[in-house]
């Protein structure tokens, strides 16, 4: 059996259980980063939110019926439907792309 010292103790343990570990951590440092991404994009659809809702003021006035509503509602899906669509192209582009030159390389 193989044995490797412990980072966090300096305990030896299995290498296998050494590997778990060092594969839980990298788990929990993705899921970090994509928590933290998420919370970016938060922020960033919230401030867009306010942009496009002062927009919609100048453009419509200051009506806030429930119609107005809709239509900002509709808009907006519209335009992040169209927009993840474009996006989703695009990586799918650099993604073969990259493909492409790994094979090639």
């Amino acid at each position: 059996m193989a044995w490797q010292q412990s980072h966090a103790t300096g305990i030896l343990i299995p290498l296998a259980a050494h590997r778990r570990d060092m594969s839980f951590k990298t788990e929990v440092i993705e899921k970090l980063a994509a928590l933290i991404t998420a919370a970016f994009g938060l922020v960033a659809a919230l401030a867009w939110n306010g942009a496009i809702q002062e927009l919609f003021k100048i453009v419509f006035g200051d009506q806030s019926t429930l119609s107005a509503m809709f239509v900002y509602a509709a808009v907006v899906t519209i335009v992040a439907i169209i927009a993840v669509i474009l996006i989703g192209r695009a990586a799918a582009k650099a993604k073969g792309e990259d493909e492409s030159e790994t094979i090639a390389g």
